[in-house]
Parts: C-alpha cells; sequence; structure tokens
C-alpha cells in the first residue's frame, strides 16, 4: 500500500462529541478538512442516540472528545461513535481525547475499588479505536494500560512559547508535588530558569497539606506553579500560600487541564499575588467563568495546532516524536 503525502480530505474524517466541539472545529481547520456533522440526541428513557452524519467506510475516522464533565455522558458518546465507525466500515479508528480525567485512577491505593484508568482503556479498545491520542496524563503509567497504539502529547512548547514573551527576571518555576517535578524541570529548563517543588500530602479530593518545599527560593520574587490539572484548586490554593511566606510576590498559575469545579477559579482569585492563571482548551471553561469579573486575569491557549498536527502525521504515517521542533517552526511562521 503506497503512503499518502498530504491529507486527503475525502479519506479523512473528522467527528466530535459533545465535549469540546470548539476544539474539534480548530483542529478540522487546521487540517483543513471539514468537521463531519455527529447527531446527538436523547431518547425519552434517557437513553442516547447517536448518528455520525458522513460516510466513513475504508476511511481513516479520528473523533474528538474529552473526558470533561458531565464525564459518564461524554465517555459513552466516545465510546458509541468508536463502535459506530468500526461497524460501519472505517479503515481505521481513532480516539482523540485531549483531556483523559481516569488517569489520576491508576493505581489501587484503598481496598475494593476499581483501578479505573485501565477499564476506560480497555473499554475504549473494546469499542473499537485502533490508535489514542491524549495531552498529558496525569500519570505517565497509564500509557500501559492500553494495548493499541497511544500517543500521549503535551503542552509545554505553548506554555513555553506564551511566557518566552514575559520578563522573566527573578523567577522561578514551582511544581505543586514530587510527581511533577520532571514535567515542570523540563518547563524550567525550555525558559532558563530554575525549579523547586512542593512537598504535598493528599488528605482528600479537595484537601491537601504541603508541608515544605525543595528547592533554593533565596532571590526569587516571581514563581510560575506548573501543574497538569486544576480541579478544586486546592493544591494551588495551598502551594501558593506556602509560596507568599517564601517570599514570592507574584505568580502565574500554569495547568494544561483547566476543569474549574466548583468555586476553584475565584478561590485562586482570592489570593491577590495570582496575577493571572493559564491553561489550554482541552477542556472548554464556560463562558460565565470567562465573563466574570474575577477571571479577567484567565488566559486560555489553544492547542489545536498540536493536536492536527498530530492527526497529520498519523494519517502520514509520519513520526509525531518531533512536535516541540514544529511548534518553534510554526510560531516563527505567523
Amino acid at each position: 500500500m503506497t503512503k499518502p503525502d498530504h491529507v486527503d480530505p475525502d479519506d479523512i474524517r473528522i467527528f466530535s462529541g459533545n465535549s469540546n466541539p470548539a476544539l474539534a472545529a480548530a483542529v478540522a481547520a487546521y487540517l483543513q478538512v471539514p468537521l463531519d456533522p455527529t447527531r446527538v440526541r436523547r431518547f425519552s428513557n434517557d437513553n442516547l442516540y447517536i448518528q455520525l452524519g458522513a460516510s466513513v467506510r475504508s476511511r481513516a475516522v479520528f473523533i474528538v472528545q474529552s473526558f470533561s464533565p458531565p464525564v459518564n455522558d461524554h465517555i459513552v458518546e466516545l465510546l458509541m461513535m468508536l463502535d459506530i465507525a468500526r461497524g460501519a466500515g472505517a479503515r481505521e479508528v481513532h480516539a482523540v481525547i485531549p483531556y483523559f480525567s481516569f488517569a489520576r485512577s491508576d493505581k489501587k491505593d484503598a481496598p475494593r475499588i476499581s483501578i479505573t484508568g485501565r477499564l476506560m482503556a480497555k473499554m475504549i479498545e473494546t469499542a473499537g479505536a485502533t490508535q489514542v491520542l491524549t495531552m498529558t496524563l496525569h500519570s505517565p503509567q497509564v500509557h500501559g494500560f492500553f494495548d493499541v497504539p497511544i500517543d500521549p502529547l503535551t503542552a509545554r512548547p505553548v506554555f513555553v512559547d506564551y511566557f518566552k514573551k514575559q520578563d522573566l527576571q527573578d523567577t522561578i518555576v514551582v511544581a505543586p508535588d514530587a510527581g511533577h517535578a520532571t514535567p515542570a524541570s523540563r518547563f524550567a529548563e525550555s525558559l532558563g530558569l530554575k525549579m523547586a517543588a512542593g512537598n504535598k500530602t493528599r488528605i482528600s479530593d479537595k484537601e491537601v497539606r504541603i508541608t515544605g518545599l525543595v528547592g533554593e527560593m533565596e532571590g526569587h520574587k516571581r514563581a510560575i506553579v506548573y501543574d497538569d490539572e486544576i480541579a478544586a484548586g486546592s493544591s494551588m490554593v495551598a502551594i501558593a500560600k506556602l509560596l507568599i511566606e517564601h517570599g514570592i510576590e507574584s505568580m502565574s498559575v500554569v495547568c494544561t487541564h483547566g476543569v474549574f469545579s466548583g468555586n476553584a477559579i475565584e478561590r485562586l482569585a482570592a489570593i491577590p499575588q495570582i496575577k493571572e492563571i493559564v491553561t489550554t482548551d482541552t477542556v472548554p471553561v464556560p463562558q460565565a467563568k470567562r465573563m466574570s469579573k474575577r477571571t479577567a486575569n484567565l488566559t486560555v491557549l489553544s492547542v489545536a495546532p498540536l493536536f492536527g498536527e498530530a492527526i497529520k502525521r498519523n494519517y502520514l504515517r509520519q513520526s509525531i516524536g518531533d512536535l516541540f521542533s514544529f511548534w518553534q517552526e510554526f510560531k516563527s511562521e505567523e
């Protein structure tokens, strides 16, 4: 079979569930192909009905769906769409999951609980996915739960491009806990900055305790707190309070997945030293939160070009290992 040398609009299908249609549309626009329609409705007994609005037979199908609230509905939508594509004769079926929320459920740390990250991986495969594309998994070991190929992307180049335009004098990168010290270290290295990490103990889903910092804080007045996800915001609030005690006067809070459940944004905005919150569009931020006076310092960066380029390279059977170099070239051409 001859390898394609371009994305053929008649040979590729991009579909979106209800979780993040704006990101899916931006990905399709990057690829210069249409976002094909998906019909989703609910029966009177609360069952979902889904129909893909374009033929997929013998084509490469990419289904974009984040595991954002309402998570269970969006998971079922994805599973049904994967099953539909496989049953309709698609050549290959790619699950594009910008935010894989169950990556936090990666181990059995209490009796009689599910390792839900593994369960989700098996369900996605059983439904028909031949490959998975995602971004910044909370636990890297979740890669091993999949038996089909999985490409985990990183939003780091997007954040590096954003912050390298700023004055970073007296700035240090801080990871809320040791578990995220490695990605924070790579981010800091890309910006030529030093880093520190918090010593965190999680008490519950909404309560954490950070008792100290590992790293040299002296001489730094600004911190970029770098994490994979903000849900309730407890980790960020705890590390922010500790950084203030260590003399930090200004902070930027950064995360790939801005879930911002409950009053998370308001909790962060209530800390005057937090000057900005920077996230990506892997999870849609409701318009009400974007327009709030308390969230005027919220910046949402798009990762659509990264996903679009990864999809293109998968389709063309090219490596996606050099996407960081691609991003530098992409931004220089803007």
